[in-house]
C-alpha cells in the first residue's frame, strides 16, 4: 500500500515521502497514528505541488543572496572607532558593529552571526570579512576601520 508520510518515521523516511508499505502495517499503526495518509491522486498531487513551492522558494532566495553579494563587492564600510595615542581602538571591531553599520549606511540586513572576520581588528585599516549568506553564497566584504 502506497501511503504518504506526514512525520518522519524511524526506519520509513522523512516527511512527504511515498514509501510503500504492508498493509497492516499502514492501517493499524501509521494512519491511525496520523502518521501517515493514503497515497491516492489528490493526496500525490498536493505533495508534487509543494515541492515545486519549496524549490521555487529555495531557487528565488538564491537569487536574492547572489544579488546582494554583487553589492557587497561593490561597497566598503566604514567603521569609525575612538582610539587611543599609539593608532589603537579601544576594545575592538566585532562582526555585530560590521552588520550595524552595514544595515545603517546601505540597508542591507544580514546577520552578525553570518559575518566572519579573519582576525581580531584592534587597529586602523582595511580588512576582508566574508558573509555566508545563502548555502554556496558568499560575499567579501571590505571594511575600512578610521579614527
Amino acid at each position: 500500500m502506497k501511503v504518504i508520510l506526514l512525520a518522519d518515521v524511524k526506519g520509513q523516511g522523512k516527511k512527504n515521502a511515498v514509501i510503500d508499505v504492508s498493509d497492516g502495517y499502514a492501517k493499524n499503526f501509521l494512519i491511525p497514528r496520523k502518521l501517515a495518509k493514503l497515497a491516492d491522486a489528490q493526496a500525490l498531487n498536493d505533495v508534487k505541488v509543494r515541492e515545486e513551492a519549496r524549490l521555487y522558494r529555495i531557487a528565488t532566495e538564491k537569487k536574492e543572496a547572489q544579488a546582494v553579494a554583487e553589492k557587497l563587492k561593490t561597497i566598503t564600510v566604514v567603521i569609525k572607532a575612538p582610539s587611543g595615542g599609539d593608532g589603537r581602538l579601544y576594545g575592538s571591531v566585532t562582526a555585530k558593529d560590521v552588520s550595524d553599520q552595514l544595515e545603517a549606511d546601505f540597508g542591507i540586513a544580514i546577520d552578525k552571526r553570518k559575518i566572519t572576520l579573519p582576525e581580531t581588528i584592534k587597529s586602523f585599516g582595511t580588512y576582508q570579512a566574508e558573509a555566508k549568506l545563502y548555502t554556496e553564497v558568499t560575499a567579501k566584504i571590505t571594511v575600512s576601520v578610521q579614527g
